[in-house]
């Protein structure tokens, strides 16, 4: 096993709060799960979420790109019977 650090609980507001000694790498602001098990704290580092993509100023730059039309869900009934009703005239 690695070396023992030594860390004291404290109040912070409506909480209990544990300093980690900087000694164990931690990086700040990431997030953590913690559980008892079998008398024990265990904390376990959460996945971090990937960082999403601003397309946003990608707009009108591709201006002969064509938007596919979506085809990932059901058509609605009413939009089905609108077009057979148009296509009957």
């Amino acid at each position: 096993m690695g070396k023992e650090y030594t860390a004291k609980s404290f109040k912070s507001g409506n909480s209990v709060a544990i300093r980690v000694p900087a000694g164990l790498g931690i990086e700040p602001d990431r997030e953590w799960a913690a559980e008892w098990v079998d008398g024990n704290l265990v904390l376990r580092a959460k996945l971090q979420a990937k960082p999403k993509l601003d397309v946003s100023k990608f707009w009108g730059k591709a201006k002969r790109l064509k938007v596919p039309e979506r085809r990932d869900f059901d058509e609605r009934p009413s939009a089905i019977a609108a077009r057979e009703a148009d296509a009957g005239r």
